[in-house]
């Protein structure tokens, strides 16, 4: 397989404060790490660029887009929520995020590489059409999606989010269109309190949304089960043109901030069952990009084996 990698040392400038779970370290240790893997020179290295606001817009309402420049100018500690806080960077550095995954998906759906990640922050899936949630400025996969879409033609969408923390932004942005399915493991109840099992979508989108809501103390057996007799089975009929992930590594049994008891290996069994559903249904696409995940230890290691996985099958953790 050839993987592409996304990364860039700017997205540590975006300042959340002493403290804050979401921090510039997630990715230094995280990079520190995957530098010492063996493979990792063999990386394609995508270069991270700003996204446009015309994609920004695409999927957010420009008031946000415009708040979240004024608000990083203005200095204000936080936007909309005290839990997104900001810098004067923030709103630069949230452009880049978006905009560097655009470019790794200009490499996937191009064929010039099979998959790829993006090592990237702040993260994206909390954010909703017209408000910053959860560390989030920008919907980084939902405006990932729409570029697909109109930019390279490609038809039907499917997110698949294993962060623990329920991606209601991307699922409001996508509810009623069926021509993108998102899928959602997560703790539950838990932060943001959506993601229900009677949430499968409205309107014409029905039938779209598939959230496999997991009790505290859930684990990889837990998931197994969710993945064989819902998720694949889903994926198999919708049969998508390419599968994003919402790679949260935070459902680690690790992690602080979650309560769920996955393994680190785990994450290279759910990239297998993605990876064999995309040589099934879309040429091998797939494209990750990196969401949640607080423990640093468990997050870099959990990112080398869900890329090793996207590198070469055989060799898969």
């Amino acid at each position: 397989m050839k993987t592409a990698f996304a990364s860039d040392p700017r997205f540590e400038d975006h300042d959340t404060g002493h403290g804050h779970p979401e921090r510039a370290s997630r990715l230094s240790h995280t990079l520190e790490h995957l530098e010492t893997q063996y493979w990792f020179s063999s990386l394609d290295s995508v270069p991270a660029v700003d996204c446009g606001q015309e994609w920004l817009a695409s999927v957010h309402h420009r008031g946000l887009i415009e708040r979240a420049r004024v608000s990083c100018e203005q200095g204000l500690p936080y936007l909309d929520t005290p839990d997104v806080a900001i810098c004067a960077e923030s709103f630069d550095i949230a452009c880049l995020a978006a905009g560097t995954v655009l470019t790794l998906a200009d490499t996937v759906a191009s064929g010039r590489t099979d998959n790829g990640f993006a090592l990237i922050r702040p993260p994206g899936h909390h954010a909703e059409y017209d408000a910053a949630l959860g560390f989030c400025l920008f919907n980084n996969i939902a405006i990932t999606a729409r570029y697909l879409q109109r930019h390279h033609g490609l038809e039907k969408i499917l997110i698949l989010d294993w962060d623990v923390h329920h991606g209601n932004g991307t699922q409001h942005l996508f509810e009623d269109d069926p021509s993108v399915f998102y899928i959602s493991t997560h703790q539950y109840p838990h932060y943001p309190g959506t993601g229900s099992r009677s949430e499968v979508g409205i309107g014409a989108g029905k039938g779209t949304t598939l959230n496999c809501p997991m009790n505290a103390g859930a684990d990889n057996d837990t998931y197994t089960e969710a993945f064989t007799e819902k998720i694949l089975p889903a994926v198999d009929l919708f049969r998508p043109d390419i599968i994003l992930i919402s790679a949260g590594f935070d459902a680690h049994q690790a992690d602080p901030l979650g309560g769920i008891n996955l393994t680190t290996d785990y994450y290279g069994w759910m990239t297998e069952r993605l990876m064999e559903c995309a040589d099934r249904h879309c040429n091998g696409r797939i494209l990750s990009v990196l969401e949640g995940g607080y423990d640093l230890d468990a997050l870099a290691l959990s990112v080398a084996t869900h890329i090793k996985t996207l590198t070469s099958f055989d060799s898969a953790a």
